[in-house]
């Protein structure tokens, strides 16, 4: 995240302390992780923990799902279930001059998102009670989960251009992304990314859709979780949608391609479905090609 934003967020994490905020940060890691809602902590210790772990994660996993948007006109953002605006924050490296609306029914979040969004329209509620106004991108960032599937068409009725949502990148979080995509084909949607084609998803259950974003970590970010390495692996499922068609990659890259002496192995989905390359160093411009896959990225021309 950009640098003033983490300055900010450590001075908020000075005031909690550093006891009260790893307590906290515990109590939220295990609710994120077994899929329930947050505990009821005080609102500073909840916030400060929220930011440390969490803020960076969604930042991280958003903006690696927007950077896959097609060149299109974006003046204007609603970012919805927007906690401390790390969506939206995203969305601002990309479209600097947006016009930046946020959708959030905890107050505690979305007033420390002031910190780095001043400027944005701050809308109290969830997708489910406020009148969704209509704006160019419209951006779901680990809210649907939390306010229900049945919301999703209020969403793409939102969005003038493109829809973003993103999800935790585990077999529920895609089974959500999965749902929202076959709904919003059916009703007009052209799939942008990450899918090369719109017909039925190649992977099976017990296989589920997934990438991952590179988190640096801070070292407060260190301490709070006990973890030595300074970046984490954020895994999230995505999908983005556009009101009219773009060219889409003609192959994803869906796994870690295998890399072994004079030879690269690469998994991808294609419109034909999922498939396995094999790369040898004979084929010189392939394999350079293929030294530089990465699980995520795209293949082939």
């Amino acid at each position: 995240m950009p640098q003033r934003i983490r300055r900010a967020i450590e001075e908020q994490a000075e005031e909690v302390g550093f006891g009260a905020l790893k307590d906290a940060a515990m109590a939220l890691s295990d609710a994120y992780r077994q899929g329930r809602s947050a505990p009821k902590l005080p609102d500073a210790e909840r916030v400060a923990a929220y930011l440390v772990t969490r803020m960076p994660a969604t930042y991280a996993a958003t903006y690696s799902a927007l950077s896959e948007l097609p060149a299109l006109e974006v003046a204007s953002v609603l970012d919805v279930g927007a906690g401390t605006g790390a969506a939206s924050v995203a969305a601002r490296e990309f479209f600097a001059t947006a016009r930046v609306t946020m959708v959030e029914r905890d107050t505690a979040f979305s007033e420390a998102s002031r910190m780095w969004l001043p400027d944005a329209e701050v809308l109290a509620g969830d997708a489910r009670s406020v009148a969704l106004p209509r704006r160019d991108l419209v951006i779901a960032a680990y809210s649907v989960g939390e306010f229900g599937a049945a919301a999703v068409k209020r969403l793409w009725e939102a969005a003038g251009v493109a829809l973003v949502v993103v999800e935790p990148g585990t077999p529920r979080g895609f089974a959500t992304i999965l749902a929202i995509r076959d709904e919003l084909i059916a009703a007009g949607a052209h799939v942008a990314a990450p899918c090369p084609m719109e017909e039925a998803c190649p992977v099976m259950a017990p296989d589920w859709c997934h990438f991952a974003a590179r988190v640096e970590r801070s070292s407060l970010h260190r301490r709070v979780k006990g973890g030595e390495l300074g970046h984490e692996d954020e895994k999230f499922s995505y999908i983005v949608l556009t009101r009219e068609e773009v060219a889409r990659a003609t192959a994803r890259v869906v796994r870690h391609p295998a890399h072994r002496p004079g030879l690269i192995e690469i998994q991808t989905c294609t419109v034909e479905g999922l498939r396995s390359e094999r790369v040898g160093k004979r084929d010189r411009e392939r394999f350079r090609e293929a030294r530089k896959a990465a699980w995520g990225g795209r293949w082939g021309a």
